[in-house]
């Protein structure tokens, strides 16, 4: 996180307002991640939000069976402490993405700033 820290002191006032505005739109909301856990994370609702569609068509699967119920329920547990880091770190990409955006925008490198 220092590294996006000290990314993000390179940019200006405008650009730190764009960034902000463009994470909001592209990255993942809190809130909407742990509302589709509680409601349809046995479903894998939440997964298929975060883009982890393989183990959410799994946890899909498995639910629809008896024994597969208590598996994702486990599971449905467990991604209660995982969804937080989820959306963290996938906003941090988004972030860097951007960031990396500007700066080639700007036209200089993100490593040698002027």
């Amino acid at each position: 996180m220092d590294y996006l820290m000290s990314r993000k002191s390179q940019l200006d006032t405008r650009e730190l307002l764009l960034l902000e505005s463009e994470v909001k739109a592209q990255g993942k909301n809190m809130v909407v991640a742990y509302v589709l856990w509680y409601f349809l994370g046995i479903f894998g609702g939440h997964r298929f939000y975060m883009g982890r569609t393989g183990s959410a068509v799994a946890q899909l699967i498995l639910s629809l069976t008896l024994i597969g119920m208590f598996v994702t329920s486990i599971w449905w547990i467990v991604d209660a402490f995982l969804v937080h880091t989820w959306v963290k770190q996938h906003n941090a990409e988004v972030e860097n993405r951007l960031i990396d955006k500007i700066f080639y925008d700007r036209g200089r490198s993100p490593e040698y700033p002027i």
